[in-house]
């Protein structure tokens, strides 16, 4: 027999709030097993897990509706991790994408911080001037 976990048992155990518990479930993410007489939500112990799943691959920068199809896949023990592979890959594509923005912006901060005559008044500030430019801050 299953040891059904209330929502804040689940909770606790996932390190997240119950809204978050929550969140999940409307979502359909995350399935309540069962109620109790007075209504409450009973969940599988498996529902950790699952939410640990979700934690851990946003985390990663997966989206919540990439998280789902992610969940799908795991449901099916059957099917083939080539999905999977695929899924990771996108995600990779748009971190690195992400960190050459970032790379991008770093250099554009650290060439207006140069020119920042820290002394002088904002009417003649070379920071403000760039970002008042349209197209001149790279």
């Amino acid at each position: 027999m299953t040891d059904y976990l209330t929502i804040g048992k689940v909770a606790k155990q996932s390190r997240v709030n119950i809204q978050t518990v929550r969140y999940y479930e409307r979502r359909r993410m995350l399935t309540v097993n069962r109620r109790t007489e007075a209504g409450y939500r009973l969940y599988a112990p498996e529902a950790v897990r699952v939410i640990r799943f979700i934690k851990n691959s946003q985390e990663l920068g997966f989206t919540l509706t990439e998280i789902a199809k992610l969940l799908r896949l795991r449901v099916g023990h059957t099917g083939q991790c080539g999905p999977v592979k695929r899924q990771a890959e996108v995600r990779l594509k748009i971190v690195s994408e992400k960190i050459a923005d970032l790379r991008a912006m770093e250099k554009v901060l650290e060439r207006l911080i140069r020119t920042c005559k820290a002394w002088g008044t904002t009417e003649v500030c070379p920071m403000l001037d760039s970002l008042e430019e349209r197209g001149e801050l790279k």
